[in-house]
């Protein structure tokens, strides 16, 4: 099996999307669909969903269904193909289905820009300070677990400083609350300070909102809006989409009136937050106040 970069998360959900209009265009509802293949409905949704790989033959039996023609039935086998790739996560065992499809497509945004209300969120977590957070779960997990969890952490870090594909534009706008909401002191310093170094990089933004600022409209909580590059001339680039996760799952919206809205709510957030120096110095500060 073939092992990439970004895995299979993009391929996958390109495929669904096609699938999904060649059935629509064919006239056919989920329903006719998965009766007429002698699947079951959460079989057809989930590759229309792109949330598992889809076997290429069973892409020519779908392709059959909807009266789509050779030539594009192979191609689409070959994109079926492209969706059993293999990302570097698969080595680990205790990943979620939904959370597998982020990590995905995290690896294959060129820009992200991440909100976070309570926490500093992982890409910017410290080692202590991801075992912290993943320990306080919702979900009791052994102590083997919890270490598999954090090395995925910092696993996923690495894409601020890959080389190939270029690292992505990382844009992320905290609360203040994420800087004074901790686990004592020498924790936090030693988290602050790992938020400070990753400023230095070229392609990583990070910007406070104080307490100060007023109400804003991210008052629904944390989210994290991916955008994607265009892979290459004849392949339409993967839709931005909005990534918000809960303690059981997560959702993608990618309808444009849905982008449209949190592109709003992140237009307000970096009306009200501080430029990138003011919210160095402030970060600064909250370690001084940790150091004392």
């Amino acid at each position: 099996m073939t092992t990439t970069e970004n895995g299979s998360s993009v391929p996958r959900r390109q495929l669904g999307r096609k699938m999904k209009e060649l059935r629509e265009s064919a006239g056919l509802s989920i329903t006719e669909a998965f009766t007429a293949l002698e699947w079951s409905r959460q079989r057809l949704w989930r590759y229309e969903t792109g949330q598992v790989a889809v076997h290429p033959n069973d892409v020519a039996v779908m392709g059959q269904l909807y009266g789509t023609d050779p030539q594009t039935i192979e191609g689409l086998k070959e994109l079926a193909r492209q969706s059993k790739a293999k990302g570097w996560w698969h080595a680990y065992s205790d990943i979620p289905e939904w959370f597998e499809l982020f990590l995905g497509m995290e690896a294959a945004a060129s820009r992200a820009r991440e909100f976070a209300a309570e926490i500093i969120p992982g890409l910017l977590q410290s080692p202590q300070y991801a075992k912290e957070i993943i320990s306080r779960g919702p979900i009791r997990l052994t102590p083997e677990a919890i270490d598999e969890r954090v090395s995925i952490r910092m696993q996923r870090q690495r894409i601020l400083t890959r080389p190939r594909p270029a690292a992505p534009r990382r844009e992320t706008i905290l609360s203040e609350a994420a800087l004074v909401r901790g686990f004592g002191p020498e924790l936090m310093v030693d988290q602050l300070a790992r938020v400070v170094a990753v400023t230095e990089l070229p392609n990583v933004s990070v910007r406070v909102i104080p307490f100060g600022a007023g109400v804003h409209s991210a008052f629904q909580g944390p989210f994290v809006i991916l955008d994607f590059p265009r892979e290459s001339p004849v392949r339409d680039p993967e839709p931005t989409t909005v990534y918000e996760e809960s303690p059981t799952g997560s959702l993608y919206l990618d309808k444009p009136s849905e982008v449209d809205t949190y592109s709003f709510i992140w237009a307000d957030l970096s009306r009200v937050a501080l430029d990138e120096f003011e919210s160095r110095r402030l970060i600064e500060q909250k370690m001084k106040e940790w150091s004392r």
